[in-house]
């Protein structure tokens, strides 16, 4: 009997979870460093495993010296403020054009999920002339349904910033985009609304996700932008539009980079990153009661390289004080594999020189 107990409150979290500090920043003083991937082996190595003791079998990579110029770009801030994501946001000396843009992040689980603070957020925003974005979620929960989830943009604060706040698959309709060079798919549903806006600025609030082992750029465009058809078709590699069920792990993380590779091709690069790193618990914003951080604040970083961006923060994650149960999460879910997979379709970089713009 507690066994069956068990396995119906772990399914359970399951459902209502799928799609949806100061630590070293590793900047070590430098205005700029250059970085290459962090992978598992480099994450066991620093815990004293030989390299004959690693199951991945790859080879570590350790951080450039000197300048590559060919590498993205990744802004940060440890400065945590609507001042300090002003800041990011300029370091990155482009401007999205058009008069319609759109500021994607997420509106948040309730009762207490660790969405972005829209007093953080608001200042850019109005900067941008923005209009707040979401899609409905396809797990249930409070998002699920278009009217609810009106509600909880407005109980969060997110209708009264900028031009306000739209569902983009409120009428429960998609937009298919192409995916061109997808490793599973050849097309991608999103909110149909998506056409509307002719600029994306991505806010993403960074944390560990029970799934994707991490959430962050490359999931907001991903499962984010896709329309509950979308979201499931990414769950599944294609497979299903009516069940997020029955997906093979690195077949949905493959996904999730062909998504977010035909919404950045779709925008013809009018889009923008930024990633906060606050609130960092293993557990996404999908989930209304996450688990305390084990990891202090971080910062605030910008790119205009999805792959750049989320790769420097899981780097940063890697060397923060606490991070046991985060870095679980991530490798317990090869979440990993997404940069892999967004770097070998042309989505991004993995290789990045991060740029401190404090002082």
């Amino acid at each position: 009997m507690k066994k069956t107990v068990a396995l119906l409150v772990s399914f359970i979290m399951l459902v209502s979870l799928a799609a949806c500090g100061n630590s070293s920043s590793g900047t070590g003083g430098n205005s700029e460093t250059d970085r290459t991937s962090r992978s598992a082996a480099e994450s066991s190595a620093d815990s004293g495993q030989s390299a004959d003791e690693e199951e991945s079998g790859e080879s570590s990579q350790t951080p450039d010296e000197g300048t590559n110029a060919d590498a993205s770009v990744v802004y940060m801030t440890t400065d945590i403020s609507p001042e300090g994501i002003m800041k990011a946001y300029e370091a990155l000396g482009v401007e999205l054009t058009g008069d319609n843009i759109a500021v994607k992040l997420s509106t948040g689980e309730p009762p207490a999920s660790n969405y972005l603070d829209p007093d953080l957020i608001r200042d850019l925003v109005e900067r941008v002339d923005g209009t707040i974005v979401e899609c409905n979620t396809a797990y249930g929960g409070s998002r699920s349904e278009t009217a609810m989830h009106y509600q909880v943009a407005e109980d969060h604060g997110f209708t009264d910033l900028g031009k306000g706040f739209l569902i983009m698959d409120e009428d429960g309709e998609s937009m298919i985009l192409p995916v061109e060079g997808g490793q599973q798919l050849s097309e991608n549903y999103v909110g149909a609304h998506f056409g509307d806006f002719d600029g994306f600025l991505v806010l993403s609030h960074f944390k560990g996700h029970m799934i994707a082992g991490f959430g962050g750029a490359i999931k907001n465009i991903s499962i984010g932008i896709g329309s509950q058809e979308g979201k499931n078709l990414i769950h599944t590699a294609g497979r299903s539009h009516t069940s997020w069920f029955g997906g093979e792990q690195n077949a949905f993380l493959e996904s999730m980079a062909d998504a977010g590779k035909s919404v950045v091709d779709a925008l013809d690069g009018n889009i923008l990153f930024i990633n906060v790193m606050n609130h960092l618990s293993i557990d996404c914003d999908c989930n209304g009661n996450p688990a305390e951080p084990d990891i202090h604040d971080i910062g605030i970083l910008a790119s205009t390289d999805p792959v750049a961006l989320d790769q420097a923060c899981l780097d940063l994650i890697y060397e923060a004080e606490g991070n046991e149960s985060f870095v679980r999460r991530v490798e317990g879910q090869n979440g990993a594999h997404v940069l892999e997979a967004g770097e070998a379709i042309g989505l991004g970089s993995r290789t990045y020189r991060l740029e401190n713009i404090d002082g």
